[in-house]
């Protein structure tokens, strides 16, 4: 193993290996990186080649996995911020499965559920994405919804784990007004960014309350299949397959495999335990819809079950009744009988907003202010950009994506344009949260530097020749 300290860019730590580099890195807190000598920079390409290029006791990385990483950091970089070097995804990289070698020394463990119901969630995103077809995605990816799915699975795995432990080091940190100012007296006048214009938006949802006569429908669906399973028309997967709304399960004939008491929704696992094997529910409703299931097989605490869900959308009718009660509700903002942020911490539907008085926050600094370009929704965008500031929209309709589920769904909000801030150069005033937030990056990556020049002695790490020239493991 390679002796000797480096200060690392650790920031790119976030778990995801591709997060880009920090603001405060950018403004003359710039890592040991740039005292490197300086290596040449292949361009992106679109080669991946599959060579083991450093090993972290039972851990290994990919020529592959650093040039999808390179790539995916190229594209994510912020504008007006220099794109992270390949030495410092590499670096990146080998911090990350040390600190996976490291979680199994200090016994640090991230629960099985958590990596079951996340990969759960991710897969189906991706599925998603081809219509919930696995032959459209087999064509795309050239892999199985298996093979894809156990990579998802150790990709989530490593890094709930790398959170995890990037938390137990850095445990108690906290950062003070004192530490703010420091920080930014550390920034050289001439480094300090120029931060684009920003806006304080917020938003008040109400999600459509799905009519009993439409959850009537969903139930008398799925007991109309369960008649035609039982009459031997049809056979579960084939039906799950064909009406099942969890693309996921779908493509593999409902089949969940097997779960552990706890891990599913309370009423769905109550309808599991209650069957005998081979036996078939009637329509059990959880958060995320209506279930048919099936039990397969029981082995001790654990159960194997297929499904088929069916989710009820709410009608015309439904939403027209979340319109009217915004309106209303709306009408007492613009009356001052009650404050915006009080009407959305009392009424919104979606939490991320609701619990900060409804307004969007960064998610790097936890600020309400935000550059337009950050506004991933295109249609906020373009209904913010011909409001005045102050006012507040009439109830919009707009497609909401369910955070549990990743299912889109109708939803009604009032869009509240409280503030805009003129363009202008950081300052501790009106930039106090970012300057916070990058303040407590700068400590972080100090526990974690002196945190890596001791673990680093505790495993093996083998660098192929061709990385020497990052001197990851050197002063």
């Amino acid at each position: 193993m390679n002796n000797g300290s480096k200060k690392l860019p650790l920031l790119l730590l976030a778990g995801l290996v591709f997060s880009q580099i920090s603001w405060a890195q950018d403004t003359g807190d710039t890592l040991a990186s740039s005292e490197k000598p300086a290596v040449e920079e292949e361009k992106p390409s679109g080669q991946v080649l599959d060579k083991i290029i450093a090993k972290v006791d039972n851990y290994i990385i990919l020529e592959s996995d650093l040039q999808k990483a390179y790539l995916e950091a190229i594209s994510q970089s912020q504008q007006g911020m220099e794109a992270p070097s390949r030495c410092q995804i590499f670096e990146s990289l080998l911090i990350n499965k040390l600190m996976m070698a490291k979680s199994e020394i200090d016994s640090v463990v991230v629960s099985e559920a958590e990596v079951i119901i996340q990969t759960d969630q991710r897969f189906t995103m991706v599925l998603q994405q081809f219509g919930g077809d696995e032959e459209t995605l087999i064509e795309a990816y050239g892999k199985t919804g298996d093979q894809l799915k156990s990579e998802i699975q150790d990709a989530v795995k490593e890094q709930l784990v790398v959170g995890k432990m990037r938390g137990v080091i850095t445990e108690g940190l906290e950062v003070s007004p004192n530490d703010v100012r420091t920080f930014f007296g550390s920034i050289p006048s001439d480094s300090l960014p120029f931060f684009s214009a920003e806006v304080s938006v917020g938003q008040i949802v109400k999600k459509p309350e799905v009519s009993q006569s439409e959850k009537d429908k969903v139930v008398e669906q799925l007991l109309s299949i369960k008649k035609r399973i039982l009459d031997g028309d049809a056979d579960f997967a084939s039906m799950a397959t064909q009406y099942s709304e969890d693309p996921a399960s779908a493509a593999q004939g409902g089949d969940l495999g097997f779960f552990k008491r706890g891990e599913l929704a309370p009423e769905y696992e109550a309808t599991a335990y209650a069957l005998k094997p081979g036996e078939i529910s009637d329509p059990v409703e959880t958060m995320f819809g209506f279930h048919m299931i099936q039990l397969l097989e029981r082995r001790g605490n654990t159960f194997n079950t297929r499904h088929i869900l069916r989710i009820p959308t709410p009608s015309e009718s439904d939403i027209e009744k979340a319109e009217r009660f915004l309106d209303s509700l709306r009408q007492q903002i613009v009356d001052e009988k009650i404050s915006f942020a009080k009407a959305a911490k009392e009424n919104s539907d979606d939490r991320e907003t609701s619990d900060n008085g409804g307004f969007f926050t960064d998610p790097g600094t936890g600020s309400n202010r935000l550059t337009l370009r950050t506004l991933e929704d295109p249609v906020l965008y373009f209904t913010l950009d011909s409001m005045e500031v102050g006012t507040i929209t009439q109830p919009i309709r707009y497609d909401d994506v369910d955070q549990r589920t990743r299912r889109s769904e109708p939803g009604v909000r009032l869009l509240y344009y409280k503030e805009r801030f003129p363009a202008h150069r950081a300052n501790l005033s009106d930039d106090y949260e970012k300057l916070k937030a990058a303040a407590k990056r700068k400590k972080e990556e100090d526990i974690l530097s002196k945190w890596f020049v001791l673990a680093k002695e505790e495993v093996f790490i083998d660098i192929d020749p061709q990385y020497d020239r990052c001197e990851a493991l050197k002063d």
